[in-house]
């Protein structure tokens, strides 16, 4: 049976600008770029671990999310549940604290990016956000 997980993930989308983070070469769809998050681990909301990730990986505290989007996405390996929230407002200066490329790109940039992807669905959708 494959494994399955479930992800919270920010679209961090500030002043016209979003904030990826890029996978590191050893991670699973590595060297792509990705919208911020991680695992969501027990009981935890997807509000609540979003806030966790963001705090650990990018040194941010998240003001303000509302849900963006959610999909399911079968890779080979596993099964992975999405839960994708809209962040406008973060405090604290972001910086790729487990050694990872952190950038903000305009939205005709964005669309040049490799994503995993599970995210194709969600580049779809921040085309509808000026």
């Amino acid at each position: 049976m494959k494994k399955s997980i479930n992800v919270a993930a920010a679209i961090i989308y500030v002043d016209g600008q979003f904030l990826l983070s890029k996978r590191k070469a050893e991670q699973h769809q590595g060297n792509k770029w990705e919208f911020p998050g991680g695992k969501i681990d027990g009981e935890e909301s997807v509000e609540q671990a979003l806030v966790r990730e963001l705090k650990e990986e990018l040194g941010i505290t998240v003001n303000q999310q509302q849900p963006f989007i959610s999909l399911e996405f079968e890779y080979p390996e596993k099964h992975v549940s999405l839960h994708f929230q809209l962040v406008t407002q973060f405090m604290g200066q972001e910086s790729g604290k487990e050694g990872q490329l952190v950038q903000w790109f305009n939205h005709d940039e964005i669309q040049t990016l490799e994503f995993p992807d599970a995210n194709l669905p969600v580049l779809e959708k921040i085309k509808t956000l000026r």
